[in-house]
């Protein structure tokens, strides 16, 4: 008779097994992007009768080797490279913005490599051909893999494809990390139960009973059916009994997941240091200067520009129809910017011109979060505002707040005087950086969100942005006006 331990060695396999059926379709959707964009190129660079051209530095060293080769080892050494970074690791599929890195920086290393091979050993590869491969293989490789996440959401939606886990730890600690983990349903974690001080007969959270208790956390974690066990953390169980805890749940294939006790760090701050057999934790602190600073206002200036002169035929039209009212196109309104220093910033007008003065009458009504006033229906708003609104064109003009250094692309919501009046010390964190026209609150819920939620994702950004993310942020962005999540 199959015991305890038995059946959750097997619902872990489960877990596993789509965990590689998984990773198997990425590889073999990996593996045809690949092939295809290489020879694509080949062809395109080479023409369709390129069968027997030859590297010319490679031919006058006495032997020849055929492009078609050259694209073989390509193909093979790019596929190898998203294998050596694990780019098809369970742990980076999903969620998250780690497993796009992976793929990008692998893609990006292998070119690199390349590159210096065939420099070293004087081979003249076409260099049209391997800029054509980069980046469509690279776009292609990150479309793929976002696709898949879309197909695994809904899998995940309709109950398949999840990883159920337990929570371990003291009752406080893991009632944290229960509603941490809570926030991102994109993950595949389901947490089913959890093992505290307090023992069974009391819930974490509704809909997360306590199973068992810390004593015998195995056993528990045996009843409870589970994938994987997040620890929180408990100055009841000691180093040693926490290591035997591992190895008891490696005989099960139970994963084993330490979450450590900080919040809103990403990973790529994070470090792990081995000392003296002993998992330490170097966290970087965030950098508001210096090259990646440089870097951003660079990008700033250069889509801003751009945009500002591909969108002022737009820009002329929704003027017009704006001051079709008789009241002037832009709004201007002064905000709370880097370091406190204040700025006007500019919208196109969605409301009437005595919007202001009507406001005190309309504060009782507020659909906002307690701080910042929103009204779902709001008397003033024009009947184009609204649709400026609902498409976000009314945010436009901020783009010359960017290209004048006010403001970037990519930040916390720019507060107003009397919200900033309202912050404690730490939130005044925010202020550390330049505001944004798009930020983490606009592609979470925007008007939406509470206040407490709209600070915790300002400060997140605060301190772990980066250009990577800004990127990740402007492409979310998109979509979210598309679907008009939180406008109003």
């Amino acid at each position: 008779m199959p015991t305890t331990a038995d059946t959750t060695a097997v619902k872990a396999q489960a877990a596993g097994r789509w965990q590689r059926e998984y990773a198997w379709r990425l590889l073999l959707t990996d593996s045809l992007i690949i092939v295809g964009v290489v020879f694509g190129a080949q062809a395109l660079r080479f023409g369709q009768s390129n069968a027997d051209l030859y590297i010319p530095g490679v031919t006058d060293a006495g032997f020849e080797v055929a492009y078609t080769m050259v694209s073989v080892v390509f193909a093979l050494a790019w596929l190898w490279g998203l294998r050596l970074y694990d780019t098809r690791d369970a742990k980076v599929i999903g969620s998250g913005w780690t497993e796009y890195r992976r793929v990008a920086d692998a893609s990006i290393r292998v070119f690199g490599l390349l590159t210096i091979a065939a420099f070293l050993l004087h081979v003249e590869v076409a260099r049209a051909y391997l800029l054509l491969a980069l980046p469509a293989g690279m776009a292609a490789l990150i479309a793929s893999r976002w696709l898949w996440r879309r197909w695994l959401a809904t899998q995940r939606a309709s109950g398949r494809y999840l990883s159920r886990v337990v929570v371990v730890g003291e009752h406080a600690k893991s009632l944290h990390i229960a509603r941490e983990m809570q926030r991102d349903s994109a993950s595949g974690l389901v947490i089913t139960g959890a093992l505290t001080e307090r023992g069974p007969g009391v819930e974490l959270l509704p809909g997360i009973p306590v199973v068992g208790s810390l004593e015998d956390a195995v056993a528990g974690a045996d009843l409870a059916g589970v994938d994987a066990v997040v620890y929180s953390g408990s100055d009841l169980i000691s180093p040693a009994q926490l290591r035997q805890f591992g190895w008891d749940l490696q005989s099960r294939s139970v994963d084993l997941i330490v979450a450590a006790a900080l919040t809103d760090i990403a990973g790529p701050r994070i470090h792990a240091r081995p000392v003296a057999g002993l998992s330490l934790i170097h966290v970087d602190y965030p950098a508001f200067t210096g090259s990646r600073y440089a870097a951003k206002r660079a990008f700033d200036i250069v889509v801003s520009s751009l945009a500002l002169i591909v969108l002022s035929p737009l820009f002329l039209v929704l003027a017009a129809m704006v001051r079709r009212d008789g009241g002037p196109a832009l709004f201007r309104q002064r905000r709370v910017g880097l370091e406190g220093r204040r700025f006007t910033m500019l919208k196109f007008r969605t409301m009437v011109t005595d919007a202001e003065q009507r406001l005190p009458g309309l504060l009782a009504a507020s659909d906002g979060n307690g701080v910042m006033f929103k009204m779902r229906s709001d008397p003033r708003v024009t009947r184009f505002g609204r649709t400026l609104r609902r498409l976000s064109l009314d945010e436009l003009p901020q783009l010359i707040n960017v290209l004048r250094g006010e403001m970037s692309l990519v930040g916390p919501r720019p507060p107003l005087m009397s919200e900033v009046d309202t912050y404690e010390k730490w939130v005044q964190r925010r202020l550390l950086v330049k505001p944004g026209i798009t930020g983490l609150w606009q592609i979470s819920g925007r008007s939406d969100l509470s206040w407490d939620d709209s600070i915790r994702l300002d400060l997140y950004y605060v301190e772990n942005r980066s250009l990577t993310s800004d990127l990740a942020i402007l492409w979310r962005t998109l979509r979210v006006v598309l679907q008009r999540q939180g406008a109003y």
